[in-house]
């Protein structure tokens, strides 16, 4: 009894707290503290238990890797990627909207935010696809949904949350796990916006021409360079994550600073100033999400949950779509980073009964929690995308529902075929 009071107070407080807007971490927290005050736990071991989950040194990368994206995104090189992206395909039908797309993979794959890429790609891609006559929502919708790509091109620092949440996950693995995915949803959000674009009429842009997209090239490839350093650093044993993304954050000052020019010395205090901001709200998640998982281990709830799981159906099939409904849900009322961190302990002890491994399934937790990022009523980048774009959020969900489509279909191409996220990892790494 006591203990399905105890597991009651634990996730149906935090609900009720989540429900009543509390902060994530607040609610965490107090859920937690609640809950071992039921079970007659030492409140002293709190402290142990906070200073223990951000004590590691893979997650040292996270602070890192956000800086590197906050430099990156503010040091002028949007517009690099921009027509970098114009150059590859914009000659196609409805090229706007293709460039929006491919330059969300560029960005992304610097910045590691859906959020930073809709703020920085969005304040210049809608309006330029307005004037070019596109209809704004359409461009919005465009947006949001390909900076979705971000999360899945490393280097992401949702990955190395997931990687340390996991456990004995190699980041460099997931690194490379990331790639396929993240261009098979750039395709799938581009035959999407090609079928609406024939159908509205929409422009094509300029007749593909080599040498102006090998010098858009040569120009962007100060940028791209921030990506090679990082992944081929952490894949090839160079350095550890920790050390690769700090070799990238100085890299990205240079090169946002002397090469691009886009940042001075006053605005990179800014631009420190907004990335104490994110750290503090993310390692501070981190840090009471480790009281969370261990009430979860000491109720037994990962096993409580397998069970009734289970117990639903056998069937493997079945058992991975509820995995995928469950994320889904939890994205429609919770951020990115407290979803891996809480969901991770309790799911992924059930989708490896069922032979999903750790990898594949970090790849479903990313998605799933980025399609939760477009969802209401907690969907920041469907916030975001609607401020930039000065919409009302209902407009842009309705414009949004083909391009949820394509990414349910991509979100079921990764649970059910392995090799989608397996096939890089196994190769290059063994």
């Amino acid at each position: 009894m006591n203990n399905n009071l105890a597991i009651f107070i634990l996730l149906g407080g935090f609900l009720i707290l989540v429900l009543l807007r509390f902060p994530i971490a607040y609610a965490v927290a107090i859920a937690s503290i609640a809950c071992m005050m039921v079970k007659g736990q030492n409140l002293q071991a709190i402290g142990k238990l906070m200073v223990g989950g951000i004590s590691s040194f893979s997650l040292m990368a996270v602070p890192f890797f956000i800086t590197m994206g906050c430099l990156m995104g503010s040091g002028g090189i949007s517009e690099k990627l921009i027509d970098l992206a114009n150059s590859l395909v914009g000659w196609m039908t409805g090229g706007m909207a293709m460039v929006n797309i491919v330059a969300s993979y560029f960005f992304g794959g610097i910045s590691g935010s859906a959020a930073a890429d809709t703020a920085s790609l969005g304040s210049i891609l809608i309006p330029m696809m307005e004037d070019q006559g596109y209809d704004r929502d359409f461009s919005t919708a465009v947006t949001i949904t390909s900076s979705c790509e971000g999360l899945l091109v490393p280097p992401s620092h949702n990955m190395v949350i997931y990687a340390t949440t996991a456990g004995s996950v190699s980041v460099g693995a997931l690194f490379l796990a990331g790639y396929i995915p993240g261009a098979l949803l750039a395709a799938s959000l581009m035959i999407g916006s090609y079928i609406i674009s024939k159908k509205r009429k929409y422009p094509k842009g300029e007749k593909f021409h080599l040498v102006k997209f090998l010098k858009q090239l040569g120009v962007s490839i100060w940028a791209l360079a921030a990506i090679i350093i990082v992944v081929v650093g952490v894949i090839g044993g160079v350095f550890t994550a920790t050390e690769s993304a700090a070799i990238a954050v100085i890299y990205s000052l240079i090169v946002s600073v002397f090469i691009y020019k886009g940042l001075t010395w006053k605005g990179v205090w800014k631009v420190l100033e907004d990335c104490i901001d994110t750290l503090s709200i993310v390692l501070i998640l981190i840090a009471t999400s480790a009281i969370f998982g261990n009430c979860l281990t000491l109720l037994h709830v990962p096993d409580m949950a397998a069970k009734a799981i289970t117990s639903v159906s056998s069937n493997r099939i079945v058992i991975a779509l509820l995995l995928n409904l469950i994320l889904l849900i939890l994205g429609c009322i919770m951020d990115m980073a407290p979803i891996i961190l809480i969901a991770t302990p309790i799911l992924l002890p059930i989708a490896q009964s069922i032979g999903i491994e750790p990898i594949q399934f970090g790849i479903m937790v990313i998605l799933n929690c980025g399609i939760g990022l477009l969802t209401p009523p907690v969907g920041s980048v469907l916030f975001i995308g609607s401020a930039v774009a000065n919409l009302p959020m209902e407009k842009v969900v309705k414009a949004t529902l083909p391009f949820y489509l394509c990414m349910i279909i991509v979100l079921l191409l990764i649970t059910f075929i392995p090799q989608i996220s397996l096939f890089l990892p196994s190769v290059i790494m063994g």
